[in-house]
């Protein structure tokens, strides 16, 4: 890793843009990339940007604020963003002609009221279809379809799609849900509505349940070359990981049987050892709960951490292997490459993959990659 910085995570934007082709194929339909929350750590723009190299058509974020920071960092294709604020102001979003999901009768009235003549706001009517989250209920679908069909016949609104969230909980409740996504296209049919663009299914259900791509899947933890599933690994589907956070090793000691390491000694050395001490911790996002367990390739060989993860940094009991200053530690990255897999960190955390990403927090700087 480059000289003189103490943690990083190099994002390896090639494996992005691969990785959107290999999903592709696998389920031939049209790709809406999710690059919320930065990407999923890994960079909002450059993702996006991958991806749309790679053959997604859309992308698609959380809210506006993201959208909008797509736009200024040059990101001219189609972005949807479908969670608001109560009350919130679409105008902006209209003016720097972005996708609204709409959830409900109010943001629908308040997407139209921002229309400019000739320039209908293009939006995405989202249905709950057993989430339990946002999105339209069944019981309002006459009512919603219905003034979304006068808007768009009066060029207020454009109805470019109709969606919603599956929960993952089995693929019998996951067809439960399709069967409602149906009633849900067939109501807003009978009120004049024919939207082009259908999407309920996200990386798990697109790979694994193939009624459910309708034409359209939202992608985000698989364009990153991380896996949905408990028992198919991203090799296994032929997909490559972008991100590899490492740091350096920053300092190395060694220490008589018994040494207590970081707060609280819950990890003594059994003999005589040497600590490395690793410049990366939880303030970074590295999750404490991983303590004594999170597993760091340096050369060969791979470590769990020794002790507490402190809020800067941990510590490697390295036994009597050969490690100096300034050695490489990577805490995850590509294991066909031989790194410890994000998911390693996710077990050792109780917690799953899109977590382990997501939560890198800004202090760990982002240096774009080629691999």
């Amino acid at each position: 890793m480059p000289e003189g910085v103490l943690r990083e995570a190099a994002i390896d934007t090639s494996a992005i843009t691969a990785n959107v082709r290999q999903l592709r194929r696998l389920t031939d339909s049209e790709i809406i990339a999710v690059v919320k929350a930065e990407g999923y750590g890994h960079g909002a723009v450059r993702s996006a940007a991958a991806a749309l190299a790679g053959g997604a058509s859309r992308v698609g974020v959380a809210d506006i604020a993201e959208a909008l920071h797509l736009r200024r960092g040059g990101i001219d294709a189609p972005i949807l963003a479908w969670l608001h604020a109560p009350g919130a102001s679409f105008a902006e979003a209209a003016a720097q002609r972005l996708e609204l999901g709409i959830s409900s009768f109010d943001q629908l009235q308040a997407a139209a009221s921002v229309a400019a003549p000739g320039r209908p706001v293009v939006v995405h009517l989202k249905v709950d279809t057993g989430l339990g989250r946002n999105g339209i209920a069944p019981a309002d679908y006459g009512i919603v379809f219905a003034e979304a069909a006068r808007l768009e016949r009066i060029g207020k609104i454009e109805v470019v799609g109709l969606f919603s969230h599956l929960s993952n909980t089995s693929a019998d409740d996951d067809r439960v849900a399709l069967s409602r996504f149906t009633v849900a296209t067939a109501a807003a049919a009978a009120q004049g509505l024919a939207p082009r663009v259908r999407h309920i299914a996200a990386s798990h259900a697109a790979l694994s349940l193939p009624e459910s791509r309708l034409g359209c899947v939202r992608l985000g933890i698989s364009i990153y070359g991380l896996s949905p599933f408990q028992d198919r690994t991203s090799a296994d589907m032929g997909l490559r990981p972008a991100m590899t956070l490492h740091a350096p090793v920053a300092a190395v000691r060694r220490v008589p049987a018994g040494q207590g390491v970081s707060y609280g000694y819950t990890h003594r050395t059994a003999a005589e050892s040497t600590l490395a001490l690793i410049p990366i911790g939880y303030a970074d996002g590295v999750p404490r709960n991983a303590s004594g367990a999170g597993a760091v390739r340096i050369g060969a060989r791979t470590y769990p951490v020794a002790g507490r993860i402190a809020m800067d940094q941990f510590v490697l009991d390295v036994g009597d292997d050969p490690v100096s200053v300034g050695d490489e530690a990577v805490l995850f990255g590509d294991p066909t490459i031989g790194d410890p897999p994000v998911e390693a960190w996710a077990d050792a955390a109780g917690t799953i993959n899109y977590e382990i990403v997501t939560r890198i927090g800004p202090r760990v700087p982002r240096r774009e990659v080629r691999g």
